[in-house]
């Protein structure tokens, strides 16, 4: 079954909650559709009518366009990442974060060298290409101890792709890290708003700080990576849109957006989890300027939403991360509550995760994936 095939279509959109427009036009939506997949921008209030837009029919407008460009670049295929989440000590203090420096109640890991090429000796096995290593800024873990675990790797696997997900670094960082093997880096800006930025983070940190440090990464010739929290504590319509004028100008090769999802112990643990249907458009709003990235259907997209994954490779996504964590460290690496650790979200179950993803018409490529932004450039 072809992935562009009707047939997937069985699982329904419905309709985004808090609308802010309640009158569907299918002319302006297509006219706007087709302007984005053409000009890969649009204007404020045009970005706007798009997030903002409740319809089922409305929204399978912009899917199905999401769909196609996801189809033309990269076929069926979606791609896999084995995650290795290293540790959940952070000496950041960010306000959303589940193991943030100030949270007592939670128990503290830390992966051994050995531990995390384990995990990669066991991804590799299996069929995993690339392998990402994400934790807290941890002071443990210095560039010497980076530097090992990369030097490592690639010696024994050569044909794998490594990508960072460990924060904000000086440059001098970021290039010992590049020279010691690593490819792609991930960097969430999170909003692009300084005023929402400062309300979501401690004085320490800024939106300057993260677009100087993703910036750095990009110059250094990382695969450069960036996204934010749909749905974060007090992120408006306008917000977003700065995001995506924000990520226009980045043009980053890796996005990765997910559903904000409050943690027990956060000061926001009485704000609902962010929209479904929202994450979904602008899923598929940057499919459609980004139509070369890499985007993945998160592992919070599907801890609200059973169906989570599917939806999100359906609205333009096109990677997964199963996890390749030991089982210590997928307990307890918990950014939010509730989080998916078992079944299908663990590496061991990939197989399974492929049966599931065939059934829609899609497949897991098992390749290092690079983003076709690298492969243009």
């Amino acid at each position: 079954m072809n992935a562009n095939s009707n047939d997937v279509q069985h699982i329904d959109d419905g309709k985004l909650k808090d609308s802010k427009i309640n009158v569907y036009n299918p002319k302006k939506t297509r006219e706007l559709v087709n302007k984005l997949r053409i000009n890969k921008d649009l204007e404020d209030d045009e970005f706007k009518y798009l997030l903002s837009m409740d319809e089922a029919e409305s929204i399978s407008i912009l899917r199905d366009a999401a769909r196609e460009v996801t189809n033309e670049h990269y076929s069926n295929k979606v791609y896999v990442r084995g995650l290795v989440e290293f540790s959940n000590i952070c000496s950041q203090n960010c306000y959303y974060c589940g193991i943030r420096s100030g949270n007592q109640d939670i128990e503290r890991f830390r992966l051994t060298v050995k531990d995390m090429l384990s995990a990669v000796d066991s991804g590799y096995e299996i069929g995993f290409r690339t392998f990402v290593f994400q934790g807290g800024e941890d002071p443990k873990f210095t560039d010497d101890v980076f530097e090992e675990v990369i030097s490592k790797v690639k010696s024994k696997y050569p044909d794998s792709a490594i990508t960072l997900s460990i924060g904000v670094r000086s440059y001098e960082s970021y290039k010992r890290l590049k020279e010691a093997g690593a490819d792609r880096f991930l960097l969430r800006h999170e909003t692009a708003d300084e005023g929402h930025f400062s309300y979501l983070h401690p004085s320490n940190q800024s939106f300057e700080q993260r677009k100087r440090a993703l910036y750095d990464i990009k110059k250094l010739g990382y695969a450069v990576g960036t996204g934010i929290m749909v749905g974060s504590p007090k992120q408006k319509i306008d917000y977003i849109v700065k995001d995506l004028k924000f990520m226009r100008q980045l043009e980053p090769d890796m996005i990765g957006i997910g559903p904000f999802i409050p943690h027990k112990s956060s000061k926001f643990k009485d704000i609902e989890h962010g929209d479904m249907y929202l994450t979904l458009k602008m899923l598929s709003i940057l499919r459609l300027m980004f139509p070369l990235a890499t985007i993945p259907s998160t592992t919070a997209l599907n801890t609200i939403d059973s169906e989570g994954r599917i939806r999100g490779i359906m609205h333009g996504a096109n990677v997964i991360m199963p996890n390749l964590s030991p089982d210590n460290a997928k307990r307890n690496y918990n950014l939010y509550d509730n989080k998916k650790i078992s079944g299908k979200e663990s590496a061991d179950y990939v197989r399974e995760l492929n049966e599931y993803l065939m059934e829609y018409g899609y497949e897991i490529d098992f390749s290092r994936g690079d983003p076709l932004t690298i492969k243009n450039k």
